[in-house]
């Protein structure tokens, strides 16, 4: 009999449904058939079952932070269950152990987290039974009993186990000695808080507080555009003044007097260039492509996508959502015409037949088997759903992957774009764009109802013109405008930015590296990494853009130069951990250089800690956030006023992103003051000025529309609010 473990129930289920089966507490037994002449048990871990064990469990002296214990070093990375997980772990052991099991099959997601999850419970469990490994993309009940029939030796598989136990034990070294690092050496300069490092997140932060430093640094300027509107015969059109190719004018006056110069003049058309560009339909989406495309149309966290995708591929109706491919197999696309041909029957795709191109299986852009690793591109099952069967936000996800695989059955988009030059008085130059589609193409599928069409001037109807026209000038204005900082990241662009992280990197040969393994972190884990800034309070989001907290901005200046903050170390490590799972690497010998590293980072932070300067960060307000030291140093947490409150009298405190009354709860005090205010952090100091006096001194840098302005923060009392002044 054999002994099926998945990963979680929901996939259990999953993989039972094929079959007669029953129901048994915590495990599913499936009755004799072809598959399973002797039938079989099926079970499952509750995700990750087991953890590596703290560092007091190897030494007791490492229980206390000191800087004397570092590095913490084990001589051998050690597992245990989790406390909460303890009675599906002895369910899982107990039928591994009976005399009827005589083979284990591995059922868990097919890629590295689900691969090291099943291994390391068949570890403790002690398991000497013959074991094979299922590999599946999708969870349809022909691909789960193909699976079944086709499946691997577990020696197949188990390259990617001591990769991702490598990862693992590597990321727990580098995390617990940086971590500990910094926080006892930012405590020596008065921050009781617990400052985490990590090899994917401490880089991500770096790109973050990079960007918040370049918006905070950058200095606006004005400028000023000529605008004319030309007329040829009942058609009009714009156009703006420029000098070898700029438009923006710095000084008022000059624009004024080029406007004036022009006004009442004849225009002349000295050339127009005209240039057609073919675009191709979009990749098939992977992980990171979906996650960026649904936080740009449906403002979803990169998180809140995977949740949604998983529940999808659980439902059995697309393939699974973990994937770094935007490309399928020869084998996938042999599929597509009956998955094609049951979407032509859903009313909300009915537009879109028949397809312009038939078949797309000689198609390189999106079938090569070369760029197939552990799973294909996210698409449709041949279980086609109507989207609204499904909840609110499934449908919106399964609908974008539906549509890029109906848009990759689509012809190029052909846009031609025009370009005039004008020439008025013969001394003015002038230039008008506009394009016109020839070709919609895919964008027929993709833009549907999406309001995705750009609206700029490049955008603008040109009429029928040509070289030596004439044009009357109706209008001619002066447009004022002023230059714009770097925006803030959205989830969506963070995202892509950790996938292409090999942009900040300068060394060439890393920078390949870095495309190769696809940047920091993976697609399973770069949702996670983004979640494990907010919670460590590094960063906030706050309407789709990502902010950094005084706390990440520290953090990222005590790093200095270190390469914890740097893409460098990641691709080094990425590079060493895709040769160990592609078997071309020894873990072992990995391992003894993350040790060396783990020192180094020690090390530098000594060093670096000598020549620490915080200037240009608030300090105060992280001081006043951090946890209070006490068993487990910093669960414990402290609330600290910053003055009274305005409206009932009671104490102003942390809230995390605001500061709040201590009243709310016993009497519904509804007393609050964002610590970003209109783009600006407020400094602690700010507010208690504002708590004990009324009022704080100027402020620079508030921020509305696309206007900057300068403005001190009183307290109206009769109102009950806070107001500008």
């Amino acid at each position: 009999m054999k002994l099926i473990i998945a990963e979680k129930p929901d996939q259990g289920a999953k993989l039972a449904a094929p079959f007669n089966s029953q129901k048994k507490t915590g495990y599913i037994e499936i009755k004799p058939c072809n598959l399973f002449p002797e039938g079989a048990y099926l079970t499952w871990a509750v995700g990750h079952l087991c953890e590596l064990v703290p560092p007091e469990q190897y030494e007791s002296k490492w229980k206390k932070w000191s800087m004397n214990t570092l590095p913490i070093v084990p001589d051998r990375f050690q597992h245990q269950v989790m406390k909460s997980k303890w009675k599906q772990y002895n369910i899982i052991k107990d039928l591994l152990h009976r005399r009827n099991v005589n083979e284990v099959i591995i059922a868990s997601d097919a890629g590295r987290e689900g691969e090291a999850i099943v291994r390391i419970i068949l570890g403790l469990c002690k398991n000497n039974k013959p074991t094979k490994r299922l590999w599946i993309s999708s969870l349809t009940p022909n691909a789960v009993t193909q699976g079944f029939n086709q499946l691997l030796d577990e020696k197949d598989t188990r390259n990617i186990y001591y990769e991702a136990i490598s990862r693992s034990c590597a990321d727990w070294l580098v995390g617990i000695n940086a971590s500990r690092a910094y926080t006892l050496l930012l405590q020596q300069q008065g921050f009781s808080d617990v400052f985490s490092t990590g090899r994917v997140q401490t880089p991500t932060l770096a790109l973050i507080v990079k960007r918040e430093e370049e918006i905070n640094n950058f200095k606006s300027e004005p400028f000023w555009e000529v605008v004319a509107t030309f007329q040829k015969d009942d058609s009009l059109f714009q156009g703006k003044w420029n000098k070898d190719g700029e438009t923006r004018i710095k000084d008022k006056e000059m624009a004024g007097r080029i406007a004036e110069f022009c006004k009442g003049k004849m225009g002349e058309i000295s050339s127009i260039e005209k240039e057609r560009k073919s675009y191709q339909p979009p990749y098939l989406f992977n992980l990171s492509s979906l996650q960026a495309t649904a936080n740009k149309l449906y403002k979803y966290s990169p998180q809140e996508t995977l949740d949604i995708a998983q529940k999808l591929y659980l439902k059995g109706i697309i393939s699974y959502p973990r994937s770094d491919s935007s490309f399928i197999t020869k084998e996938e696309a042999k599929m597509l015409p009956d998955i094609i041909q049951k979407i032509s029957e859903v009313e909300a795709y009915e537009a879109f037949f028949p397809l312009p191109v038939e078949s797309i299986e000689n198609n390189k852009r999106f079938v090569n088997e070369k760029k197939v690793k552990d799973h294909y591109a996210i698409i449709p099952t041949e279980q086609v759903r109507d989207p609204k069967k499904l909840s609110s936000d499934e449908s919106k996800i399964y609908d974008l992957i539906i549509k890029r695989l109906i848009a990759a059955h689509y012809e190029n988009a052909i846009v031609d774009y025009t370009t005039v030059h004008s020439l008025v008085d013969k001394r003015a130059t002038f230039i008008s764009k506009g394009k016109e589609t020839v070709q919609e193409g895919w964008r027929k599928v993709i833009f549907e109802n999406q309001n995705q069409k750009s609206a700029s001037n490049d955008d603008q109807e040109l009429p029928s013109l040509q070289e030596g026209d004439e044009l009357q000038i109706p209008k001619v204005d002066v447009k004022a405008g002023k230059t714009q900082a770097p925006k803030r990241f959205t989830e969506g662009e963070l995202i892509t930015l950790m996938k292409t992280a090999g942009k900040h990197v300068e060394d060439d040969e890393l920078v390949k590296v870095l495309n190769r393994t696809e940047g920091l972190g993976t697609e399973a884990t770069r949702a996670g990494i983004i979640g494990v800034l907010k919670d460590r309070k590094y960063i906030f989001v706050q309407k789709n853009r990502v902010f950094a907290t005084e706390k990440g901005k520290l953090l990222i200046r005590a790093l200095g130069k270190s390469i914890l903050a740097s893409p460098e170390m990641t691709a080094k490590w990425e590079q060493r951990l895709s040769a160990i799972g592609e078997g071309e690497a020894s873990p072992a010998v990995f391992m003894e250089q993350v040790k060396k590293l783990s020192s180094k980072l020690i090390k530098d932070a000594v060093e670096e800690s000598k020549t620490w300067v915080f200037d240009g960060i608030d300090v105060d307000s992280v001081k006043l956030a951090a946890p209070r030291r006490g068993k487990g140093f910093g669960k414990k947490t402290r609330t600290v006023s910053v003055g009274n409150c305005k409206k009932c009298d009671g104490k102003v405190v942390d809230k995390g992103t605001f500061y709040g009354c201590s009243n709310y709860r016993a009497n519904k005090c509804d007393f609050t003051i964002s610590k970003k205010l209109l783009g600006k952090s407020l400094p602690l100091s700010s507010i208690k000025e504002l708590l004990e006096e009324g009022k704080t001194k100027v402020i620079k840098g508030f921020q509305k529309n696309d206007k900057t302005f300068d403005a001190a923060l009183i307290w109206n009392e009769s109102m009950g609010k806070m107001e500008f002044k």
